[in-house]
């Protein structure tokens, strides 16, 4: 869709009029207000009983049963027993127990805490991203009613048009080469009334994926207006807190703890046994004692491969602390520049599109403009507000995009931290 530069500005100028814009962009705050509890209600619900999610959980099950057998101690004890008969008779029973002298059970629990803190921070960033995903189909869900309703318009509009101009041609007040024109330009309301549809069931099924059996009657609406991002937000902290961050950082924690506990692995765990028994008639009070001989293989290579995975999990959360606040400051001054451009264009004023459109309709049928400057001037008209829904859906998706960057989406959605 081709559009001069006066038409987007004035496209900015109707957006940034509505209540919706008007309301969002003259608040300001220092936190995240959080959404309209129908929204949060609603978005809770469904990622509670998101596949995702209920696989993320039961991984983060798995992991802290991992953690409680770890924690368990190392080795059982074994029962010695032997007996021969011969011209003699033998038997001896004892106990044995392996020491663990390396404190491999520890290692080994530490190992399992750290990674049940992974699969912890691996469920919230399940959840933000069905929670995102969600948001997302809602609104583009709610960007495609709007364009359908504005389709609906337009057919209307052109069909009206069409069947003036037919009786004004059996007038002779136009010429046949404008009714084609009025025509045509109906059979191309009808097309877009389509593809408006066809986007609108599209939009819908990105929420189905979430809510099959519910009826998109019973969505929530999404707020008329949205807060500003805070002014003196802690960059480095919010960065700290994601859970993508959080996660590399854990596994950064648990490749150490790999680390660790293959050293200590490398350390021989003696065994005792002691009991009695009896032989030729003579009692017998036995101790024993072994070891393994680290000789013809030290266990060298398992702690190289662990200390390499290591170095890897620490240059994984370099990248991805990286990659997390290229995103946060790309996501803020998205979104910022959204806000102030609609503010600014907001307090220059615009026309009225629906005087515009009558207007029109009253300069064609008194002659003063002819069919195609009608046509062309009223496509103009329902292009500008097609522009201002697409202005309205970016802007929604910077907003979701700074929750999803910033780490605010539980903030907003009220998830509770333990969830």
């Amino acid at each position: 869709m081709r559009m001069s530069t006066w038409g987007f500005i004035l496209s900015l100028c109707m957006v940034a009029s509505t209540p919706s814009v008007a309301r969002a962009a003259g608040e300001g705050g220092t936190g995240v207000a959080p959404a309209h509890h129908a929204l949060q209600r609603f978005v809770q619900t469904v990622v509670d009983a998101s596949p995702r999610v209920k696989a993320a959980r039961a991984a983060l099950e798995a992991r802290r049963s991992d953690r409680d057998a770890a924690s368990r101690p190392l080795y059982n004890p074994q029962i010695n027993a032997d007996y021969e008969r011969t011209h003699e008779t033998r038997f001896r029973v004892g106990i044995g127990y392996t020491i663990d002298w390396g404190g491999k059970g520890r290692a080994r629990g530490a190992l399992a805490e750290s990674e049940r803190r992974v699969a912890e921070a691996a469920v919230t960033l399940v959840r933000r991203g069905v929670a995102i995903d969600l948001l997302n189909g809602l609104a583009a869900h709610r960007t495609g009613v709007e364009r359908d309703s504005l389709a609906a318009r337009r057919q209307a509009l052109m069909h009206d048009f069409a069947e003036l101009a037919r009786r004004r041609f059996e007038t002779g007040d136009v010429s046949q080469v404008e009714l084609d024109l009025a025509r045509l330009a109906s059979v191309e309301a009808r097309i877009e009334r389509a593809t408006a549809a066809a986007s609108l069931a599209g939009a819908k099924q990105a929420v189905r994926v979430f809510t099959p059996d519910q009826p998109a009657s019973q969505w929530p609406s999404l707020p008329s207006s949205l807060p500003d991002t805070p002014d003196d937000a802690d960059v480095q902290s919010l960065i700290g807190a994601l859970p993508e961050v959080l996660a590399a950082r854990r596994r950064v924690d648990a490749a150490g703890a790999l680390v660790e506990l293959r050293r200590r692995e490398r350390r021989p765990d003696p065994t005792l046994s002691v009991g009695g028994g009896s032989e030729a008639g003579e009692r017998l009070t036995i101790a024993e004692f072994s070891m393994p001989l680290p000789l013809l293989n030290r266990f060298g290579d398992e702690v190289d491969a662990a200390a390499a995975e290591h170095r890897a999990a620490r240059q994984a959360l370099e990248d991805v602390a990286r990659r997390a606040r290229a995103r946060l400051i790309s996501a803020t001054e998205r979104y910022r520049l959204a806000r102030t451009a609609w503010e600014d264009w907001r307090k220059t004023g615009h026309a009225s599109l629906e005087r515009r459109q009558e207007q029109l309709r009253r300069l064609w049928k008194a002659g003063d403009i002819g069919t195609t400057d009608y046509l062309v001037h009223a496509g103009q008209t329902l292009d500008l507000r097609e522009s201002a829904l697409v202005l309205r859906e970016t802007l929604w998706g910077a907003w979701l995009e700074w929750l999803s960057a910033s780490g605010q989406v539980d903030a907003w959605i009220g998830f509770a931290a333990d969830r």
